[in-house]
């Protein structure tokens, strides 16, 4: 019965009861809990233990040794619990059975027994013992509980000593890969280590304790992107597709060295006694048996774009896409679909038609390119071509942008940073891919065909560009967003009033999703019977693949800046020359040319743009992809 001055439990902690029910208090109860706090509750709420009489300072002993108080030399648990299999009785009969008598401590060491689970059941009015076998494997789950416990703990002391066992270790560090990799956005471990749960402080954590050394690269997982190759094999090309025959011409596939993956080649027809050039732009043919909505369609809408790594390319359509498709594998002829657009004397298109054929392509390098280019040769009059367009688009506003490329590589645990050079052939190569992207979208428009167009906003260019490097920087950053859409626009970048781009179908699902567009209006090969997509279709189609295109494109800029810093590791005070970008008050932007890299420090004494200093490698930090350089001027 409860009285004043009683020991209850309330919540599973040790309460005494000061005053009952009252006029005043109505059906409440006043308790008072450890440390003095005062409560009004109702007796459902509570669970009577012991009469008492009990003190406050017995509360706040009871609550210090909290609800394990039957833990004593006096205990007989095992006694208790054999007298009371079969039976079922009070929490007081537990209490004399187990600690010898019915005291406030011994029932709330029993009411604590009995909270515990596992060798009684039941509640404070009837509790009985729990059967043998269940008693048995609750002991050994919590056991394991306890070692795994204690485990952990002496693992996280090693961890702040990062003085880890690996790779013993390995396993209680799953959920900071995890958060690494961008897969969880939690981390148990970072959390008990009251560090910030961030893929950053991640990979920090890992590298500083020597779990991850700087050869691995997260960034691309943390986009949710794939290493894994496309596994979807497409079908070969139709066989009894008509091609039109066109290996009498001489086909160019040029592309930088390390290419082997070409899908665009360009050839030239002159015309006897003169008049308009016809240019010829070869592309890779994958949407022959590529059909919208398959298997290997979906999923390179899924991959948005073949991701191009320093560690090598994860392709946006299976390996088998290539030996198909790609131009120039073999000396055999290629099927492409042929850009064939016919020149005016200014470089403009005056008449674009498309069509499947049959091509026999020669790979060469843009060195090679280069260095083949005769007076009179195929290759001479291409730089012809392509020197008209380039001066026919700046008399039209295109924007010349020139600032330093680098390739990266990684291979067996080497980074190479090579500064890509200039080439008349790689400018040769632009132009003509910018003819077909220019002419496709002409051709669709024409049609009334549903496509997707590339389009971007006029920027606002200064009154007075800046010359030389920092007048390329100034230039970009004023460079607005492309679009892509089904409707046409001016790219004020380019200088074009219609522009898409057709000449990547092996690398851009966007160029894949035009090519589909081309085939289905032709209704040629397997599109015999298929009709183009509608306009919602292909804005939905555009949408997904453009949303994975941007991570790929994230997670390339992102790698290209981890292996610039792992380069950059073991060269610590070496010296680099810059160039002013930028000054932002005290602060600079500086490109350092041999790497392509674009940094912000601090310069010693005055600088302007285009000023050259002297850089020195300070630090680096691998988890944030960061080098550090200070500077000073030239002299």
């Amino acid at each position: 019965m409860i009285s004043e001055k009683s020991l209850v439990a309330y919540k599973n902690k040790p309460a005494l009861v000061i005053a009952l029910k009252s006029a005043e208090t109505g059906d409440k109860i006043t308790i008072s809990l450890a440390g003095g706090e005062k409560l009004k509750v109702r007796e459902k709420d509570i669970e009577f233990l012991h009469r008492g009489p009990c003190s406050q300072a017995d509360i706040e002993a009871l609550f210090s040794i909290g609800t394990n108080g039957g833990e004593t030399e006096d205990i007989d648990i095992q006694g208790a619990w054999d007298l009371l299999q079969g039976n079922t009785v009070p929490l007081r009969d537990l209490a004399e059975l187990a600690y010898g008598a019915y005291t406030a401590q011994s029932a709330w060491a029993a009411y604590g027994l009995l909270k515990e689970g596992l060798y009684f059941s039941g509640d404070i009015k009837a509790l009985t013992s729990r059967d043998a076998a269940a008693v048995a494997a609750d002991a050994e789950r919590r056991n394991l509980k306890q070692q795994d416990q204690a485990d952990r703990e002496a693992f996280l002391e090693r961890l702040k000593a990062l003085a880890l066992d690996l790779p013993g270790d390995s396993h209680f560090l799953q959920d900071v890969e995890a958060l690494a990799y961008g897969r969880t956005e939690k981390s148990r471990t970072l959390r008990d280590l009251g560090r910030q749960e961030t893929p950053l402080e991640a990979h920090r954590l890992l590298f500083s304790a020597g779990v991850w050394t700087p050869w691995v690269n997260p960034h691309p997982q943390r986009f949710g992107l794939s290493l894994s190759p496309a596994r979807v094999a497409p079908a070969p090309p139709p066989a009894d597709e008509p091609r039109t025959d066109l290996t009498h011409l001489e086909a160019y596939a040029i592309d930088s060295p390390w290419s082997n993956d070409p899908d665009d080649a360009i050839s030239l027809e002159k015309h006897p006694g003169g008049g308009a050039d016809t240019l010829y732009v070869h592309i890779a043919d994958p949407a022959a048996s590529i059909l919208p909505g398959s298997p290997a369609d979906i999923e390179a809408r899924g991959r948005g774009a073949t991701l191009y790594l320093p560690e090598g390319a994860i392709r946006m359509l299976a390996d088998e896409a290539l030996s198909l498709f790609a131009l120039g594998l073999s000396d055999s002829p290629c099927p492409a679909l042929t850009f064939k657009l016919i020149l005016g004397e200014d470089g403009s298109i005056l008449e674009t038609d498309i069509f499947p054929s049959l091509v026999r392509i020669t790979r060469l390098s843009y060195a090679q390119a280069d260095a083949a280019v005769g007076a009179e040769t195929v290759l001479a009059g291409l730089f012809r071509v392509a020197e008209r367009n380039l001066q026919r688009r700046i008399a039209a506003g295109a924007v010349m942008i020139d600032l330093p490329e680098a390739h990266i590589s990684v291979h067996e645990e080497k980074v190479a940073i090579n500064l890509i050079e200039t080439y008349k052939s790689a400018e040769t190569v632009r132009e003509c891919m910018l003819l077909a992207g220019e002419g496709a979208a002409r051709w669709a428009l024409q049609r009334h065909l549903p496509f997707p167009f590339v389009s971007q906003e006029t920027g606002d260019l200064p009154a007075s560009p800046l010359p030389g490097m920092a007048g390329s920087y100034q230039l970009r950053r004023c460079m607005r967003p492309r679009t892509l859409s089904t409707k046409p626009g001016l790219h004020w970048g380019l200088g074009l009033e219609q522009y898409t781009q057709v000449t990547s179908p092996l690398r851009r699902y966007t160029d894949l999703l035009a090519h589909q567009q081309i085939r289905a209006f032709l209704k040629t090969g397997a599109y015999r019977d298929r009709a183009p997509l509608a306009e919602e279709k292909i804005l939905i189609a555009l949408a997904a693949g453009e949303a994975a295109a941007a991570a790929t494109v994230q997670a390339e800029r992102t790698s290209r800046a981890h292996w610039t810093a792992v380069y950059l590791l073991d060269k610590k005070d070496s010296p680099w020359e810059g160039i002013v970008m930028e000054k932002k008050g005290s602060q600079a932007v500086v490109m350092i040319p041999s790497l392509a890299l674009e940094t912000q420090l601090f310069p010693k004494g005055d600088t302007a743009p285009n000023d050259t200093l002297t850089l020195s490698l300070s630090s680096v930090k691998i988890p944030e992809s960061e080098a550090v350089f200070v500077s000073t001027p030239l002299t």
